[in-house]
């Protein structure tokens, strides 16, 4: 494959995790990749197919009794994991591509096709524990990706999650690894109800954790000057070798159904400052996925400053960044 500045993973299969008038929906991924072609980004990415997850390779961060529970709910028909997590007969599938995407550009970027990847998928992640899908979530495709990074001999991980929900589940998979360095900005108390500054690690990972507890309030020039001072401690503590982001977009001011103060330009910020510490010491390697993000036509301009600035492309095509 010809090589380009940034891969862009995506496959029709998740339009099987049929959701019905769930907010989260197969309609979020349209939206997104109808802007994309609109704009011209889609071109200028390399759009590679996810392959799936295996077993194995989701047992890395789940219980093998959870993934069979995923998928025997998937092959019965569907059901609920909690109130507002619906398995449908095309979850378990959609959900192990999901997985997969992340291992797909992880692959990728390690044999140096591209510095950098963003990862179109659903169902989220970062809610995902071990044992249990939650909040939307299915398999916790960060997670998975991270611990594969790991088992290819990285030795030094940060994730960035921006989602306004913090990652409860990413948090958990590695509360105890010093090897990965968990960074959130999240709102607090809120869904899920962990986050707190107190949650720092447990025992050899001691310390990479960093929580950034926000309120609902917070203006977008504050919640800028936070993000950039976190990263900067993340980054002088972890020295990563590959920084992986949880991009969730629902603190756009206008998301459905949470929302802070950014705009559009603001998550641009945010990935050229992660961009940035990425080529100081991580090689230039960003591996990034959809989390949340429920804002319609703003999700779409959210998710395309992201790759825009992913990608380094100067210009704005489309108008990217209108409000």
């Amino acid at each position: 494959m010809s090589k380009m500045p940034l891969l862009l993973v995506f496959g029709d299969v998740f339009a099987g995790h049929d959701t019905g008038v769930h907010p989260e929906n197969q309609g979020r991924l349209d939206t997104i990749i109808a802007h994309l072609r609109q704009t011209g980004l889609g071109d200028r990415c390399q759009v590679l197919p996810p392959r799936a997850a295996t077993p194995d390779e989701l047992a890395a961060v789940h219980t093998r009794a959870y993934v069979d529970l995923v998928q025997e709910t998937s092959r019965s028909g569907g059901g609920w994991l909690d109130y507002d997590t619906v398995i449908s007969p095309g979850t378990y599938e959609a959900a192990c591509y999901a997985a997969g995407a992340g291992l797909t550009a992880a692959e990728r970027i390690l044999a140096g096709d591209a510095p950098r990847a963003f990862c179109l998928v659903r169902p989220p992640g970062h809610h995902a524990r071990p044992s249990r899908g939650m909040g939307f979530c299915i398999f916790n495709n960060i997670a998975v990706a991270a611990s594969w990074l790991l088992a290819r001999g990285l030795e030094r991980l940060l994730i960035v999650d921006w989602d306004v929900h913090h990652g409860n589940g990413t948090e958990e998979t590695f509360y105890g690894d010093p090897r990965v360095f968990y960074l959130s900005l999240h709102i607090y108390p809120f869904y899920p109800g962990t986050g707190s500054r107190a949650a720092r690690g447990a025992g050899a990972g001691e310390g990479s954790t960093l929580n950034i507890p926000l309120d609902r309030t917070t203006p977008a020039d504050e919640y800028l000057a936070l993000f950039a001072e976190a990263l900067e401690e993340a980054c002088n503590r972890s020295q990563p070798e590959f920084i992986l982001i949880s991009a969730g977009f629902d603190g756009y001011r206008n998301d459905r159904m949470v929302g802070l103060s950014l705009e559009a330009t603001d998550f641009g910020r945010m990935t050229e400052l992660v961009v940035a510490k990425a080529e100081a010491t991580a090689q230039g390697r960003v591996l990034s996925t959809l989390e949340g993000g429920y804002g319609g036509a703003g999700l779409a301009r959210c998710v395309a400053e992201h790759l825009r600035r992913l990608g380094g492309f100067e210009d704005d095509p489309g108008g990217t960044t209108a409000p």
